[in-house]
C-alpha cells in the first residue's frame, strides 16, 4: 500500500498526463473538457486490488465491450526515437560502433540514460511511479531457480539470466561512453530496465522494441480464456476438415471436447493498438463491466511459467497454463502435430494433440495407416485403446511427481510459512518460524543476508531480503501449481477409465 506522499505524487502524475492530453473520454473532448486535475474520471478511476493485481483501474461507469476507454498520443509515449531527442544520447547510440545492439537492448539503455537525468527528464513524473524492482526469471538466484524444483522450468531461468547477461554486457561500452552513474551500469539496473521493457512496452507498427505507455500501463493483465480452447480447437478441426464425420462400428463418435466449430472471427487477444487515425494508442472493453469493477488487459496467451519470465507474476488460475510429458522419441515419427500442442491443460485434461498421438501410438503398427482418419478426426478408436492412452498418460504424471523433491502438501504447508513471515510483526518470530520448517527454509536463510538484531536473538531482513523471498514465494506457487494439474490429471484419467471400463461391463452383459 502506499503511503500519502506516494499517493500524492501519483496524483501529479495523472494531473500531468491530463495536460498532455492522455484521456479515458470517449466523447468529442470540446462538448466535455478534460479535468484539470486527472486524466481519468469519465470511464476510469486508479484503485487497488489487492488480490487481483494490486493498483489498477476500475470502472466509474457502466462499460460496455469494444467501447474506447482510454487514448494515450503519440507525443507522450516512451521510444526510441523520442529518447533519441537527446543530442548527446542520438550521437553515441548512433555511433556505428553499437550497429550489433538489439533495438530493445538500445531503448533499455535511452530508459537508464533518461533515469540519470532525474527531475530534469521530462518524463521524470512517469518514470518516478514505476516499479523499483521485478520478479522476472532473470533476477532469479541460483536458490530461487532451483526452488521451481522441475527441469524445463529451472533451464528457462537459467537460459533468461544468461540472455540478460549477455545482452548487458553487450550494452556496457555503450553506457560506459554515455558516462551513466555507476548505480545505472549494473546487473540489478539492467535487469530493472530490460524488464520494464518486457513487462510493460506495448507494440507499435514503427519500432520492434515498442513503446512504454504512461497510464495506459495501469491496466492489469486478463488471461484469455475460452477464446484460447477455441483456437485449438479450431486448429485440429481445420486438420480434419476434408475427412467426413466418421463413427465406430461400436457406436462411439468424435469426443466432446472438440466442440462446435467456432466463428471465423476469433476473439482478438489483445485489446488495444496504435490509432494512425488518431495519433493516439487507443484502450477498448474486453467485455462488459459493471460500475466498480477492475477493468483488465489482454496481454495475449501465456503460461504461468511465461507469465514469469517476462511479466514477473503468475495466476492461480490461468486457463492457458500447460504442463509438458516427456513422450518416448518413436511417438514422433508417425504424427504431424508439434511437440508444443501435446500437454495436458490446467484443468488436468489431456489435449487434443496428446490423445490422438497417444490413440495412435497404441495402435499395432500395421493397423496405424488404417486407422489415422479417426484419430486425427478425433475419435476413440475402442475402449481398450482409450484406456490404454488413459493408463500410459496417468502412469507418467505419477512417475513425474514422484521425482521431484517434495509433494504438493510439503509445498503448501511452506507456502503457508512464507505468507506468514511476510505478515510478521514481530521480528523475535521470525527465528520460530524458520526453524520451525523444513531443510527448503534454512537454505533460504543461508542463501539470503538475514541478519541478527542487536540483542543477537532477532532476524532482520533487508529490503533485498524481502525481494528474495518474494521471488522464492512465486517458484513454490508455482511448482505447486505445476503439481496440481499433474494431480488433477491423474484423478481425470482414473474416472474416465472407471467410467469406460463400466460402460464396456454393461455392454458385454447386453450381448
Amino acid at each position: 500500500m502506499e503511503d500519502a506522499g506516494q499517493d500524492e505524487g501519483f496524483e501529479r502524475f495523472l494531473k500531468r498526463a491530463a495536460n498532455l492530453g492522455i484521456s479515458d473520454c470517449t466523447t468529442n473532448l470540446s462538448l466535455h473538457p478534460q479535468s484539470p486535475t486527472s486524466c481519468l474520471g469519465h470511464s476510469l478511476t486508479v484503485s487497488h486490488f489487492p488480490d487481483a493485481g494490486g493498483r489498477g483501474l476500475a470502472a466509474v461507469r457502466d462499460i460496455k465491450k469494444g467501447e474506447l476507454v482510454l487514448r494515450v498520443p503519440k507525443s507522450v509515449l516512451i521510444t526510441r526515437d523520442s529518447l533519441l531527442k537527446d543530442e548527446k544520447l542520438c550521437s553515441f547510440v548512433n555511433n556505428n560502433t553499437y550497429s550489433s545492439l538489439s533495438p530493445t537492448q538500445i531503448l533499455a539503455v535511452c530508459l537508464l540514460y533518461e533515469m540519470g537525468k532525474g527531475k530534469s527528464s521530462w518524463w521524470y513524473p512517469y518514470l518516478m511511479h514505476l516499479p523499483r524492482s521485478y520478479d522476472v526469471l532473470a533476477s532469479f538466484s541460483e536458490f530461487e531457480m532451483q526452488a521451481l524444483q522441475v527441469d524445463d522450468a529451472i533451464w528457462t531461468a537459467e537460459k533468461a539470466v544468461s540472455k540478460a547477461k549477455s545482452e548487458w554486457k553487450e550494452a556496457n561500452s555503450l553506457m560506459d561512453a554515455l558516462k551513466l552513474k555507476p548505480q545505472l551500469l549494473t546487473f540489478r539496473a539492467w535487469i530493472w530496465a530490460s524488464a520494464t521493457i518486457s513487462s510493460r512496452a506495448l507494440h507499435i507498427p514503427w519500432d520492434e522494441a515498442g513503446c512504454l505507455c504512461p497510464v495506459g500501463d495501469l491496466f492489469n493483465y486478463a488471461a484469455p480464456g475460452e477464446e484460447s480452447d477455441d483456437l485449438e480447437n479450431a486448429v485440429h478441426l481445420m486438420n480434419a476438415s476434408s475427412l467426413e464425420d466418421t463413427s465406430l462400428s461400436n457406436g462411439e463418435t468424435t469426443d466432446d471436447f472438440i466442440g462446435d466449430q467456432p466463428d471465423t472471427g476469433l476473439e482478438r487477444l489483445t485489446d488495444g493498438g496504435f490509432d494512425e487515425n488518431m495519433a493516439a494508442y487507443c484502450f477498448y472493453a474486453r467485455k462488459n463491466y459493471k460500475k466498480g469493477t477492475q477493468v483488465l488487459l489482454g496481454y495475449g496467451t501465456y503460461t504461468n511459467l511465461e507469465l514469469l519470465e517476462h511479466y514477473g507474476f503468475l495466476l492461480n488460475e490461468n486457463p492457458n497454463d500447460k504442463v509438458f510429458i516427456p513422450l518416448e522419441p518413436s511417438m514422433y515419427s508417425f504424427i504431424s502435430w508439434p511437440k508444443v500442442s501435446m500437454y495436458i491443460h490446467q484443468d488436468g485434461k489431456p489435449s487434443f494433440a496428446l490423445l490422438s498421438a497417444l490413440r495412435l501410438w497404441a495402435t499395432l503398427p500395421n493397423q496405424r495407416r488404417s486407422i489415422s482418419h479417426l484419430v486425427y478426426s478425433g475419435s476413440r478408436l475402442s475402449v481398450y485403446n482409450e484406456i490404454s492412452v488413459l493408463k500410459w498418460i496417468s502412469k507418467n504424471c505419477a512417475m513425474i511427481l514422484s521425482n521431484l523433491p517434495t509433494v504438493i502438501e510439503e509445498d503448501s504447508l511452506l507456502l503457508s510459512t512464507i505468507n506468514k513471515i511476510e505478515n510478521l510483526d514481530k521480528p523475535t518470530e521470525l527465528g520460530k518460524l524458520l526453524c520451525a520448517s523444513g531443510g527448503e527454509a534454512r537454505a533460504f536463510v543461508e542463501a539470503s543476508d538475514l541478519q541478527k538484531g542487536k540483542n543477537g536473538s532477532e532476524l532482520m531482513f533487508s529490503g533485498k531480503t524481502k525481494r528474495a523471498m518474494e521471488r522464492w514465494k512465486l517458484a513454490v506457487q508455482w511448482r505447486i501449481s505445476y503439481k496440481k494439474t499433474l494431480i488433477d490429471c491423474i484423478s481425470y484419467c482414473t474416472v474416465t477409465i472407471n467410467s469406460l471400463s463400466s460402460q464396456n461391463f454393461l455392454a458385454t452383459r447386453t450381448k
